[in-house]
């Protein structure tokens, strides 16, 4: 049983629209509080869109999330999990990053998670555009090749944009496998589809190993047997999951970035997350949030849904390995 220390206040005490916004109204446990070697869950905000190349606006996701993630409760009605009670869950705060320089927010970024990592301590991330998942994937898996379960419409396998460069939310894990971060043959991507450049992403995919899985694939074989692959996949060995809300179709999810339609719906997109159940996970994220852009919150209602979904199957994975 978790301390109720890290419990969020219930609703039945403080009205939804009251107080200070924390992530899911969980303590807010900064790195250097005298509590944060009891929290096992972190939920951190990474308020940066840096690699951005087309529509800005990710860097406001992590405060319209917490703000309505107010509205989250204790029990996931569907699978019946609590996981405030089965790990310590707080709110670490948000990354500091540098918005006027791209290479010394992704060192920021990476010394936070490597001592988040240090702490022991689960991450659970709220970006930001995608480019947010290397240095996360730097402080969390320097010492050894990760797998990936990877939620989203574009593969972000590039290798530059833009005469060379070679840090956007397009290239985030050509870098990772580049790195050592990533082991290509246990890495899957669910839902791709769009319009293209060039099929650059998909022969490098190729040429690695890294499984990619069409939208089309995707709804003709069903989320069950497309899950059931993800798990095969991922091998039951240490993996990383990244979930771009441009995964979901615009008509439920309109906040975003890079939207392409032809996307699953909102049902769908909690459904891919709670057949997470018994993956090893060691970290997650959600990108890609852009308020400009849907301003009345609704993306970032489904946003945090998801994250709410994502902190049960990690909760579970924490408990599974510290079962005492």
């Amino acid at each position: 049983m978790s301390d109720p220390f890290f419990h969020p206040v219930s609703g039945f005490d403080l009205p939804r629209f009251a107080g200070v916004a924390t992530f899911m109204r969980l303590p807010h446990v900064g790195l250097d509080d005298p509590r944060i070697g009891e929290v096992e869950i972190g939920l951190i905000g990474a308020p940066w869109d840096g690699g951005t190349t087309n529509r800005p606006g990710p860097r406001h996701g992590p405060r319209q999330l917490r703000d309505l993630s107010t509205m989250i409760r204790a029990g996931n009605g569907a699978t019946g999990i609590r996981p405030f009670e089965l790990v310590n869950c707080a709110d670490l705060g948000d990354v500091p990053p540098n918005p006027a320089d791209l290479m010394d927010s992704l060192e920021r970024m990476s010394s936070f998670y490597a001592r988040v990592k240090q702490k022991g301590i689960v991450p659970l991330t709220a970006g930001g555009d995608h480019l947010c998942s290397l240095p996360i994937l730097r402080g969390i898996a320097a010492d050894a090749p990760v797998g990936m379960i990877h939620f989203d419409s574009h593969t972000d396998l590039f290798d530059s944009y833009f005469n060379g460069s070679r840090f956007t939310h397009g290239t985030p894990f050509r870098r990772a496998v580049e790195e050592g971060l990533l082991d290509p043959k246990r890495v899957v991507q669910i839902g791709i589809r769009g319009t293209s450049y060039d099929t650059e992403d998909l022969d490098f995919a190729k040429s690695v190993g890294i499984r990619l899985i069409r939208i089309e694939e995707f709804f003709d074989r069903g989320i069950a047997d497309v899950m059931a692959e993800a798990h095969e996949i991922a091998g039951g060995k240490p993996t990383y999951v990244s979930y771009d809300i441009d995964f979901v179709d615009p008509a439920f999810a309109p906040g975003t970035g890079t939207p392409e339609v032809g996307g699953p719906n909102s049902f769908q997109a909690l459904q891919v997350v709670r057949e997470l159940a018994g993956v090893d996970i060691i970290g997650a994220d959600l990108v890609e949030v852009s308020p400009p852009f849907d301003a009345s919150g609704g993306t970032a209602w489904l946003g945090i849904s998801i994250m709410f979904e994502l902190l049960c199957v990690l909760a579970t994975s924490v408990k599974a390995r510290n079962p005492a």
